[in-house]
């Protein structure tokens, strides 16, 4: 029984369809990447899982539970939790009130202080700069918040949407480091990221969305290695 598991969704915007029959599953403890172009439906995917959009067709189960009629904040309570591309952190706040609307839902608020110092544990720049508002910090510190923000609400699945977009190289790394350390940790990830080598470098198993569909799937490596992954997304 997989961990997380999508089985033949259809999603539309109004009367576009953006999605189409799609199905995936996520194993718990792995790391599995989503890699595809712009528009491909790789974030309309995790908004999706995360109930912020319903599919008109199929299901989503979460240890084998249905999802798909969940709204978002209820989804969150199931230990699913979206990351979502461009941080939309609450810029004129401190790092620390950032952080603690993370533990706002009923798992997580009884555990907020043991959280805040497994997050500055992390992310001990997050500790130094818990004072500062978010507007203040660096792309790469405003990632880390988001992240941060993420995993105070106790995830079982972390759902990160292109955590590295617009960072300098150096930080990329810096974020990598982070996400493989929430991984050890023991958390789910579930990655769409348009850094392809690194993502997969990461990975356990992934899967290659193209327009809506999934087009290839499998062991990360093993997509490293496919001539069409290469030539596509790694410009080789």
């Amino acid at each position: 029984m997989p961990f997380l598991e999508v089985r033949n969704i259809d999603v539309y915007y109004g009367d576009v369809q953006v999605i189409f029959d799609l199905s995936l599953r996520v194993e718990e403890g792995e790391v599995v990447s989503i890699i595809g172009a712009n528009g491909a439906g790789k974030s309309s995917l995790l908004r999706t899982i995360s109930g912020l959009m319903e599919p008109k067709k199929g299901q989503i189960l979460f240890q084998n539970e249905p999802i798909h009629r969940l709204p978002p904040e209820k989804v969150v309570d199931q230990g699913i939790v979206h990351v979502p591309e461009g941080r939309k952190l609450f810029t004129f706040m401190t790092v620390l009130d950032n952080l603690r609307v993370g533990a706002y839902n009923s798992r997580a608020q009884p555990h907020e202080a043991e959280s805040l110092a497994q997050v500055y544990h992390l992310l001990p720049r997050l500790k130094e700069r818990e004072s500062q508002l978010a507007v203040s910090l660096s792309g790469g510190e405003q990632q880390m918040v988001a992240i941060g923000r993420g995993m105070m609400a106790r995830p079982k699945i972390l759902m990160l949407d292109e955590p590295s977009l617009g960072l300098a190289p150096i930080l990329i790394k810096s974020i990598f480091e982070t996400v493989k350390e929430v991984a050890r940790q023991g958390t789910t990830v579930v990655l769409v990221e348009q850094d392809v080598k690194h993502s997969l470098a990461m990975s356990d198993r992934g899967y290659v969305l193209e327009h809506g569909r999934i087009a290839l799937e499998g062991r990360a490596s093993d997509l490293l290695d496919n001539p069409h992954v290469k030539k596509a997304y790694l410009g080789l």
